[in-house]
């Protein structure tokens, strides 16, 4: 062989190796495992997994076809989280994505290897999730949910431009959940510089509900904050026809409960991050680690009034909030 041959040779190998790796990738059947806290075709999530599903596809990726999708749904019961986890690992997928808290706590104490993306995770560093933000050196990464003075101030402010002279607003929170501290400390510096006075109610169960939602009777609650947990997001329907049977005007975390009656909602647009989700699933299946990608926070937030609502408690929305609303709901 002489040398040009040979050099032929070698370019050609070159070239030829990464085009027979690129193939077997395309020709593989993806496995990706979805933990949720979510109820399964509940209608109020179907946008999130639309958005997911949309991100996926515009990267290539279509289920059925290159990839599959199997679901675990917790259903609001979060001590299901660390069975369903086993039984996802027990399918050796190539990636799962859990969505909540958690569920990517559950998910990390399962395995230790299989690559995790995170929605809606609160506090990833002190779940012990990562170990820095800028680089999660571990198998989890994805989107955390930043919840602080700014996001419940507005809320708060929101309720406090549509109702001025509201004596007090009610708090509803589980305190089982490790997010509970964090988030009722930054509702307390929010209300202290609104001067608005609250009161804490605390449900662990559903049957628990009407309980909590006699005593904001009783105490002349004149408004409702209900808290972003995975908890309040599962029974939002619930909520929101106890908030209208007890006719309290309420400020919700997701916009979902809008869409079902709510008054209205201060938060992070959910289908933003499933779809910036998708763009997580992609790098990694594509060969990234997740220990060298970022963790990333909410870019999109929006605000959501339902007028049907607000006329059935006789109020009236100022203009002034009317003009900063992302969607009016008639």
């Amino acid at each position: 062989m002489d040398r040009r041959t040979f050099i032929s040779g070698v370019a050609l190998g070159v070239f030829v190796a990464p085009r027979a790796a690129e193939a077997q990738r395309v020709g593989k059947v993806y496995r990706i495992g979805i933990l949720t806290n979510a109820v399964p075709n509940a209608p109020e999530v179907s946008r999130d997994w639309d958005a997911f599903r949309q991100g996926l596809g515009e990267r290539g990726w279509v289920e059925g076809k290159n990839m599959v999708i199997n679901y675990r749904w917790a259903e609001g019961r979060v001590d299901r989280f660390p069975s369903l986890a086993e039984e996802l690992v027990g399918l050796e997928p190539d990636l799962i994505l859990a969505v909540t808290g958690p569920a990517a706590r559950a998910a990390k104490r399962a395995t230790s290897t299989i690559p995790i993306v995170m929605v809606y995770a609160f506090d990833p560093l002190g779940d012990g999730l990562v170990t820095s933000l800028a680089r999660p050196g571990g198998n989890v990464t994805g989107l955390m949910f930043v919840v602080g003075p700014d996001i419940v101030g507005k809320q708060l402010e929101l309720l406090k431009e549509v109702l001025p002279k509201v004596p007090r607003v009610a708090v509803l929170l589980n305190p089982d959940s490790p997010t509970s501290p964090t988030l009722f400390r930054a509702t307390q510096t929010a209300a202290q510089a609104l001067a608005v006075n609250l009161q804490l109610l605390e449900v662990r169960s559903p049957d628990e509900f009407e309980g909590a939602f006699a005593a904001m009777t009783k105490e002349r609650a004149g408004a409702l904050l209900v808290l972003p947990q995975p908890f309040t997001f599962a029974h939002a329907r619930r909520i929101v026809d106890l908030a209208a049977n007890s006719r309290l005007p309420t400020a919700y975390p997701f916009r979902e409960s809008v869409e079902v009656g709510g008054l209205m909602a201060y938060a992070a647009n959910a289908p933003d991050m499933f779809r910036r989700a998708a763009t997580f699933v992609d790098k990694i299946l594509k060969g990234a680690k997740p220990a060298d990608l970022p963790v990333e926070q909410p870019t999109k937030f929006e605000l959501v009034i339902n007028l049907k609502t607000a006329k059935a408690l006789g109020l009236t929305i100022p203009q002034s909030v009317l003009l900063r609303a992302d969607e009016v709901i008639q």
